[in-house]
């Protein structure tokens, strides 16, 4: 999976907010570190939970092939737009007569060419996430995000980081945690 984030998701003030008061920080000096802990709370809460917590636009590049293709990223909102890559040559719009599209109740999406024209890739551009925004987000997702970003926040200082969350987080994120068998 080769996957691209067109749009990211916009991480709103009330997420900046929320951890500053859980660390009770009021100074604004620490705010763009604060930021990128949350960012990487977010990148790892989707990595437990293989689920992208909040909503972005997002594009995946598969093999052009007659047999279903499903998409790495759940859960998928909708599919916008499907393209072609042909061998040598630019990207070109698969007309929707042309290809398929299952989008299931657990927020899987996959693909399949009905005609394949030229392309020996397609591009598929979708919109994935739980959420539109940060106050939509679950509770035990948001408040698991907040509790790990200020985890590696008081951490900062300590060698040998750990890339597990702590079980406090992982109880968070559990209900909403998917794996497959490979």
């Amino acid at each position: 999976m080769k996957r691209t984030i067109i749009t990211s998701a916009v991480l709103s003030g009330a997420a900046l907010d929320e951890l500053k008061g859980w660390l009770a920080i009021t100074a604004t000096q620490d705010d763009a570190p604060l930021l990128a802990l949350l960012h990487a709370a977010l990148e790892m809460c989707e990595a437990f939970t293989g689920r992208m917590p909040l909503e972005a636009t997002c594009e995946e590049v598969l093999p052009a092939c007659g047999g279903w293709r499903s998409l790495s990223t759940k859960p998928v909102q909708a599919i916008t737009q499907v393209e072609g890559i042909p061998a040598d040559g630019a990207r070109f719009a698969l007309p929707s007569p042309d290809y398929a599209i299952d989008l299931d109740a657990d927020g899987g999406a996959s693909l399949r060419l009905l005609r394949q024209g030229s392309a020996g890739r397609i591009v598929v551009r979708f919109v994935a996430g739980l959420a539109p925004g940060w106050a939509e987000l679950p509770d035990g997702i948001r408040h698991g995000v907040i509790r790990l970003a200020a985890h590696h926040y008081r951490q900062r200082d300590l060698d040998g980081m750990n890339a597990v969350p702590p079980a406090a987080v992982a109880a968070l994120w559990r209900p909403w945690r998917r794996m497959q068998l490979a």
